[in-house]
């Protein structure tokens, strides 16, 4: 359970500096700028936690083995599930940082382990309690409350709900994919967030960068301050998705998706603290609802007890 619940609050520290990063000057330059930042991030972000990722199998003596497995049944599994959280649900989470901002972000896409208890259900057969089912109905209340204003909801707003919604698919189904293939042991969680990482960054550098016609741009960061700032985030980044694979690993998709989502908590204090954020009562209340609801929804509440001294 520690795994899980250290990844959320390093989840959270990423949260608040990818949106830092975001602000920076570098990245709101032009709209051109502003609409190719989300991407660039991205891209530098799980190339920089590769990177590290890298040093670390390295020094375990972990690299030729993990290479070797990439072709493995587990590493075609990570690589589906990579590009479903990296490429779709990881600009889905910058794109909607960019338009709600950090604290919102973090409690909308804290619904994804309710729907990853439901793609549980749906593709591996995993049966969901009505306590699940009512807890998933409680967390898409907590969203449409969030959302809803009488005057009407700005444009940006509901563009940053809609990226928010998207993340939300792509972690989902991520953890899921990624559960399946860790099963079988020929990849050991840091492995297999290693090809993660790596098939993310080569899908934006190769793919998808050049198809925005983002490279110039992407040059030139090489060159400012803020890469720094990013590197760091990546290293955060990078301690909370180890502890969140091997929560995976150790205790299952569900229940790990159900101690990440603490990130939201933990990602409006680092707003506060860091950038001076405040919060309103309907923001607690709904954020309050999203979480109760995503937790009930992915995990056994009778597990989630003190163990009782013997």
């Amino acid at each position: 359970m520690n795994y899980g619940l250290l990844s959320g609050l390093l989840w959270g520290l990423d949260t608040v500096l990818l949106g830092i990063v975001m602000a920076m000057s570098h990245f709101v330059q032009t709209e051109q700028i502003i609409f190719l930042a989300p991407f660039i991030s991205t891209f530098f972000h799980d190339t920089f936690s590769s990177l590290w990722l890298l040093l670390f199998l390295i020094f375990k003596g972990q690299f030729k083995e993990t290479i070797g497995n990439i072709k493995s049944r587990s590493g075609r599994f990570i690589i589906l599930g990579a590009l479903l959280g990296g490429p779709v649900g990881m600009t889905g989470y910058l794109l909607a940082i960019k338009y709600l901002g950090p604290a919102y972000t973090a409690i909308v896409s804290s619904l994804y382990p309710a729907l990853g208890a439901l793609l549980s259900y749906l593709f591996l057969k995993e049966k969901m309690k009505k306590s699940n089912i009512l807890g998933l109905m409680i967390s898409i209340l907590g969203i449409i409350s969030l959302g809803y204003s009488p005057q009407g909801m700005p444009t940006h707003l509901v563009m940053g709900f809609i990226f928010a919604l998207l993340c939300v698919f792509g972690w989902a189904s991520e953890a899921v994919i990624c559960s399946y293939g860790m099963k079988d042991d020929e990849l050991t969680p840091n492995q297999s967030l290693f090809i993660r990482q790596l098939t993310s960054a080569i899908t934006y550098g190769v793919i998808i960068i050049p198809l925005i016609q983002g490279m110039t741009f992407t040059v030139a960061t090489l060159s400012d301050q803020s890469l720094l700032l990013i590197m760091l985030t990546a290293l955060a980044g990078t301690l909370s998705y180890s502890f969140y694979y091997k929560a995976i690993h150790k205790v299952g998709a569900t229940k790990a998706m159900s101690l990440n989502i603490t990130y939201s908590a933990w990602a409006v204090l680092f707003g506060i603290v860091l950038q001076g954020n405040s919060i309103d009562l309907k923001s607690v209340i709904c954020g309050g609802l999203i979480i109760m609801g995503s937790i009930l929804a992915a995990g056994d509440l009778s597990e989630f007890k003190l163990v009782e001294a013997k």
